[in-house]
């Protein structure tokens, strides 16, 4: 099938728009994209973050759209259904390697998308625009949570809270019951302040937080060590991101050591709690921003959310 797509050829350079021919695959469905979330993980993927990532590429794993007339959504990771996390219901963890669509497989950077037949589900309803801009953030932030053995009242750091996936663990964790300090930019912090949560615009953060239990790094290398700082003894951070792609050094190793802090890795999300995401975003339990911009206009985009000028996710819309 022949489809129109943005496919990224060179790490750092422009998407080009094309039409690409794409072969069927037995068991799989094409589903009519509607709407397409830029996800992190796909910009740490432009700028080369994954050296040796197989380009030409259609990315793309935050897709929805339509299948025989009917909103619906696809589970991004195709694995084998077979080994012992599988069997467990996690799936994000399988360990014969899995495949998300958008990465090995073409995504959701295009008119239309083909996936397993068995991936896909039904949408509550055709708000096609915040499922592409909520569920992986959404699904992201309730397997970050169900990490992090928090309880209700305790208290939690969110750094890149003005992003996509941080603004929905923002509101996944009052609706926990958490109290919650949100690290984002000036230009950020009133959208966060509406949520009715304390709002920093510093990355020092010893300089306004006191210990707290953990902290949802989303993103990584540039403030995991004053993250570190304000973790509490046997605290947990859970590293969700790494939005420059560079590696992440501990510059005070000791500290973690002698607080004996948990430094847990939060790997995407389960199929469980990617349709839960749905049902979060349906009945309104976490709101997002986005803006739409045309499939065309891919590469404004981009250079939008490099200028951190977009408020939480970009959505493309074919």
């Amino acid at each position: 099938m022949k489809v129109k797509a943005a496919v990224l050829k060179e790490f750092k350079k422009p998407f080009s728009i094309e039409e690409v021919e794409i072969p069927d695959r037995e068991g799989n469905v094409w589903i009519e994209v509607r709407a397409t979330g830029i996800c992190g993980r796909d910009r740490v993927i432009w700028k080369g973050g994954f050296p040796r990532f197989p380009l030409p590429a259609i990315l793309g794993h935050e897709f929805v759209g339509v299948l025989n007339g009917k909103p619906v959504a696809a589970y991004p990771v195709i694995t084998c259904g077979k080994c012992r996390y599988c069997r467990m219901g996690m799936e994000n963890l399988c360990e014969n390697n899995p495949r998300i669509i958008g990465e090995l497989e073409p995504g959701g950077y295009a008119s239309h998308v083909q996936v397993p037949e068995n991936l896909v589900f039904p949408l509550p309803d055709d708000r096609f625009e915040i499922y592409a801009a909520g569920l992986c953030p959404v699904a992201t932030a309730l397997h970050a949570f169900n990490l992090a053995n928090l309880k209700e009242g305790d208290t939690a750091l969110v750094t890149g809270a003005g992003g996509g996936v941080g603004y929905a663990m923002v509101q996944v964790l009052k609706h926990k019951g958490i109290r919650v300090i949100a690290a984002t930019s000036e230009s950020k912090a009133p959208i966060l302040s509406k949520l009715g949560v304390e709002v920093i615009i510093t990355r020092k953060y010893r300089r306004a937080v006191r210990e707290v239990d953990a902290v949802f790094e989303n993103v990584g290398s540039l403030t995991i060590n004053e993250s570190l700082l304000v973790l509490k003894r046997r605290g947990t951070l859970v590293l969700i991101g790494n939005i420059t792609g560079e590696p992440i050094t501990l510059t005070r190793p000791a500290l973690t050591i002698m607080r004996e802090h948990h430094i847990v890795g939060s790997a995407a999300y389960n199929r469980r709690e990617y349709e839960e995401a749905a049902r979060w975003l349906a009945d309104g339990r976490v709101k997002m921003r986005f803006e739409t911009f045309p499939l065309e206009e891919i590469n404004r985009a981009y250079s939008l959310l490099e200028e951190a000028k977009v408020a939480g996710r970009a959505v493309l819309i074919p």
